[in-house]
């Protein structure tokens, strides 16, 4: 059944979120702090102003996303000093950005890695150059800081009107409930068949229909891909769990941080320094023979610059390509228009003390079963001050099987309704929470992550789209249809591979 805004309210005044006038406490303060969507929708309306002056440059980074700064990092790390970064918003980021606060750090989006494999040695190095690192056992494996581990409690879910530990709702559960799914080792033709179908198919095939599994599988989903079960890839739904165990088939221990994957991104802006330049608008990227010409329109000033460089790395979100390339504007490829990209609305939600709870107490990371949102995760739980004022992370993927109507929706939804719809989603776990928040601040994402639908995995459209043109390359988690940060980092070194091969330059052993 779905609520009314007229049921909504009521029911916020049952659970003592609305009160009389007289007397009445002054509700959260806050804001939609971004992104900037107005900037972006400047290239989009057909806005290429000239060039002021130019300057010459090795490499052009555009974006400051994991894979652009991924790509600079790499640069940097190899020697070859001479790039610009060109990021569209105020900090660079992309999904993985943090802000900060009065009490504490919070994640703006991705806010954690699983410990990679020691195989993994790009990002086993970037991880030791943020201090995540304290040194290495007798088989020369990291060990990992006990600050950055995620401890405990780690998870908690909210069912049938109280907190349990741990993901699953286990509470009354029939034993078909708790029947573990297995499934038998395929080859390679058989894993990239389960692209062919959905995830809601696969488990249907497979005659998984416990709706707590289902429900499980689904949050799944949508925390990765901020997709339904029925919007996912069969192979992109299986890669979400597998890819949560470690050698032993164990599942695989966090990583996180109070700002989450924002420390990993100043980590890499750190090494950029001024060679990254924010509120850079890319508005014309001309490839030919001879490199890359890059226009930009700095925000701030309302001036337009000009990069010859001899080569460029396209670390933004696909679809801009049809507006800024300037070969594909008149006739875009096809494969630029199978990429699709789901909406989400974050918030931080700042609390003067720690919410009422029944049942398991607060965790890192807090989901609510029968919810639309993900729940929330506790930025100050790395800390260890488990009493007093706090930041809750709260995450809400638009879901709509049309994401175009779901981008109309979250741009076109008020800062005050988005604050009434979390606080009346939460209450309910938490009663009595409206009194306690002091500020929420509001982040949309309009583009915020690809969709690895079905059928699109092992598609001939997701190769063609990491394919270079002349010495444009790209890279994004775009290229791999999943938005994650071991796939964007992946591709921000793949492209800085082949600038310093094109260059003639050694690459470190960590990034080859």
């Amino acid at each position: 059944m779905r609520l009314s805004r007229r049921d909504l309210l009521r029911g916020l005044a049952c659970v003592g979120l609305t009160a009389c006038a007289r007397g009445r406490r002054r509700g959260p303060t806050g804001s939609i702090v971004g992104g900037a969507v107005a900037r972006g929708h400047r290239v989009r309306d057909g806005f290429r102003p000239a060039a002021r002056s130019w300057q010459d440059v090795t490499v052009a980074v555009l974006g400051a996303g994991v894979a652009g700064l991924s790509a600079a990092w790499a640069l940097d790390r190899a020697g070859l000093t001479d790039f610009v970064v060109l990021e569209l918003e105020d900090t660079a980021g992309g999904t993985a950005r943090s802000g900060t606060g009065p009490l504490t750090p919070y994640p703006w989006g991705a806010h954690y890695v699983p410990v990679p494999p020691p195989e993994n040695r790009a990002l086993v190095a970037l991880l030791e150059e943020a201090g995540a690192v304290t040194g290495h056992d007798a088989r020369g494996r990291p060990v990992w800081a006990e600050d950055v581990l995620v401890r405990d409690p780690q998870e908690r879910v909210f069912f049938r009107g109280q907190w349990y530990e741990g993901l699953y709702p286990r509470a009354g559960a029939t034993a078909r409930d708790l029947q573990e799914p297995r499934a038998r080792g395929s080859d390679d033709a058989d894993v990239r068949a389960l692209d062919r179908l959905s995830m809601a198919a696969y488990m249907d095939a497979h005659d998984w229909r416990s709706p707590r599994l289902r429900w499980l599988v689904e949050y799944g989903c949508r925390d990765d891909f901020g997709a339904t079960l029925a919007q996912t890839s069969a192979w992109a739904g299986v890669h979400y769990f597998a890819a949560r165990l470690d050698e032993g088939g164990q599942p695989a221990d966090f990583l996180t941080w109070p700002e989450g994957n924002g420390r990993l991104v100043a980590q890499m802006a750190r090494r950029a320094g001024p060679r990254l330049r924010t509120a850079a608008l890319v508005t014309d990227v001309l490839p030919h023979d001879g490199g890359v010409d890059v226009v930009w329109h700095d925000e701030r000033h309302e001036r337009t610059y000009g990069l010859h460089a001899r080569h460029a790395v396209f670390a933004l979100p696909r679809f801009l390509a049809a507006h800024v390339v300037a070969p594909w504007r008149a006739s875009p490829p096809a494969h630029l228009r199978e990429t699709v990209y789901g909406s989400w609305m974050v918030a931080n939600l700042t609390l003067r003390d720690r919410p009422s709870s029944r049942g398991f107490p607060l965790a890192w990371d807090n989901v609510l079963y029968d919810s639309a949102s993900l729940g929330y995760v506790v930025a100050t739980h790395q800390t260890g001050r488990d009493f007093g004022p706090t930041v809750l992370t709260y995450y809400m993927p638009l879901v709509d099987d049309d994401p175009s109507v779901a981008r109309r929706r979250l741009l076109a939804t008020r800062w005050e309704d988005w604050v009434e719809a979390i606080l009346a989603d939460l209450s309910r776990a938490h009663p009595g929470l409206s009194a306690i928040v002091d500020n929420v601040d509001i982040y949309l994402w309009g583009h915020a992550m690809v969709r690895p639908r079905p059928g699109f995995m092992w598609s001939d459209a997701r190769a063609a789209s990491a394919q270079p043109l002349g010495r444009l390359r790209f890279a994004h988690t775009d290229l791999s249809g999943m938005a994650l940060f071991e796939e964007a980092q992946h591709w921000g070194l793949r492209a800085a591979e082949a600038v310093l091969r094109a260059e003639g330059r050694a690459v470190p052993p960590e990034l080859g």
